[in-house]
């Protein structure tokens, strides 16, 4: 069995405990900023609303209740997926974000998968290649790059795409463009700061794999730097790169919402920016809660994997029933891996005692993923 069925419902508890957190943490700070949006939209005189109408009015939309009791109903409320109304609008908050989720998450999920893209080429170009001559230099200059990219703003970036490939060059019209022409500029704007740590993490990860012993038994058997970087490295890389991944979620919410304000796109940024203007909280506390939804489940996805590509973290039940195939073997099968195993420089320790803690590393025992290579 590789995932525990304790270690998921554990996952799975501390996925309710952070959203419950966030939801508390988002409604205090909303609660302690001065004023409210009821007073805020319907206390202007131009409105003409004399001072017993507006009391009736915070009396209908619960403004005058106690902070506690508007925790409650807001919480069970959000329990039964019924997000309250707006205070601008007085439209239902699950109308106005689920009419404007589509068009975050396509931009969401076309400059994470666009982010990737641009960070495994840096990093692979960055870490493999000639050690001299101009190759060289240009994975010098693409080691750098990812300090280049985390360093730019994102509203600067957009604004920087618009005037070269829109106005300048013409490539991209920002003004009636199509669906999909309209959403190039803003993936880039989104991938490329999102692109800049990802690809941090791989170059150090790839440049600390390949200082690695099994990669360079695999190196002197004559294995091609191609089959190196897909059957080992990158099977032994990966890790570092989806801790990061689940990271930098927040930071893709983050550009999201900065590039469709920039961009004019109706999406869950253009509702946030207006909601900050007119301190329309329902709207602000269900994307925040919408956010942290989104960043709970990316994180959990990345801990389940963990132990699907790298079995030295899997249960401990995997662990005790791989010994136990060990121990079935006769002597002789064990004479012959032990002898196969030392052509390589791998010490095979059996471990025989059942009580031995699972998953432990041995003296002179090489990980899972280093035993296999040196043996392919």
């Amino acid at each position: 069995m590789i995932l525990d069925t304790r270690y998921l419902l554990l996952r799975l508890g501390q996925a309710v405990l952070v959203l419950l957190l966030a939801f508390t943490a988002a409604f205090i700070l909303l609660s302690l900023i001065p004023g409210d949006g009821v007073t805020a939209r319907f206390a202007d005189p131009a409105l003409g609303l004399s001072p017993d109408q507006i009391a009736e009015i915070r009396e209908a939309t619960g403004a005058d209740d106690s902070w506690f009791g508007r925790y409650l109903t807001s919480l069970t409320g959000f329990l039964t997926g019924d997000f309250g109304y707006s205070v601008q609008t007085g439209a239902a908050v699950s109308t106005i974000i689920a009419a404007a989720l589509p068009s975050t998450a396509v931009l969401a999920a076309s400059g994470f998968v666009t982010a990737l893209v641009l960070a495994v080429i840096i990093a692979v170009f960055a870490t493999f290649g000639p050690a001299t001559g101009p190759a060289a230099r240009v994975r010098r200059v693409l080691d750098s790059v990812p300090s280049l990219f985390i360093s730019i703003p994102v509203f600067w970036l957009g604004i920087l795409l618009i005037q070269v490939f829109s106005f300048q060059l013409g490539f991209v019209s920002v003004v009636d463009p199509g669906p999909a022409e309209a959403l190039v500029l803003p993936t880039l704007t989104v991938a490329v700061p999102l692109s800049a740590p990802i690809a941090q993490v791989l170059i150090r990860s790839i440049t600390e794999v390949q200082a690695s012993g099994f990669v360079k038994v695999t190196t002197a058997k004559g294995a091609s730097e191609l089959w190196i970087l897909v059957h080992t490295v990158a099977r032994n890389a990966v890790l570092p790169g989806l801790t990061i991944i689940g990271v930098v979620f927040g930071e893709l919410v983050a550009g999201a919402v900065v590039t469709e304000t920039v961009f004019g796109r109706n999406g869950i940024g253009l509702i946030t920016a207006q909601a900050v203007t007119h301190r329309d909280n329902p709207i602000l506390l269900a994307v925040v809660v919408i956010a942290t939804f989104g960043y709970v489940i990316i994180n959990l996805v990345v801990d389940l994997l963990y132990p699907v590509i790298d079995v030295r973290l899997r249960t401990k039940r995997s662990s005790a029933s791989a010994r136990s195939g060990l121990r079935s073997h006769d002597e002789p099968t064990r004479r012959a891996l032990t002898a196969s195993a030392a052509s390589v420089g791998v010490d095979l320790d059996w471990n025989d005692d059942p009580a031995a803690p699972a998953g432990e590393a041995h003296a002179g025992e090489a990980p899972a993923g280093e035993t296999k290579e040196k043996n392919s």
